[in-house]
C-alpha cells in the first residue's frame, strides 16, 4: 500500500502544479502503461524519457512489485487516481485512465 500512496501524492503534486494542463495527459498515459502494460512494452515506453539506464532498472523493479497486485486492486488505485485527476484541467482524463479502452 505504501507505493499506492505515493502515487497518490505525486499525482496531486503534479495536477496542483501550474503546468497540469500538460503533464496530466502524459502522466495518465504513463501511469495507465504502469499498471496495465507488459514489462517489455513498458520499458520500450520509457525510452521516450531517455532517462539513464540506473533510472529504467529502478522503476523496471518497482514495477515488478506493483505486478503482484491483484487485478482488482490495481483498478481500484486506478479509480482512484482516476478521481484526482479528473481534477485537472486536461479534459477527458477519466477516458484515458479506463484500463479497458
Amino acid at each position: 500500500m505504501r507505493l499506492s500512496v505515493t502515487a497518490l501524492l505525486v499525482t496531486l503534486a503534479l495536477c496542483y502544479y501550474e503546468a497540469n494542463a500538460v503533464v496530466c495527459p502524459i502522466f495518465v498515459l504513463d501511469l495507465k502503461e504502469y499498471f496495465y502494460s507488459p514489462d517489455p512494452l513498458y520499458k520500450l515506453s520509457l525510452a521516450k524519457y531517455i532517462a539513464p539506464r540506473e533510472a529504467v532498472a529502478a522503476k523496471m523493479q518497482v514495477k515488478q512489485c506493483t505486478n503482484e497486485f491483484s487485478v482488482q486492486n490495481r483498478l481500484l488505485i486506478t479509480k482512484i487516481l482516476g478521481k484526482i485527476l479528473v481534477n485537472c484541467t486536461a479534459t477527458d482524463v477519466k477516458g484515458l485512465l479506463d484500463p479497458s479502452a
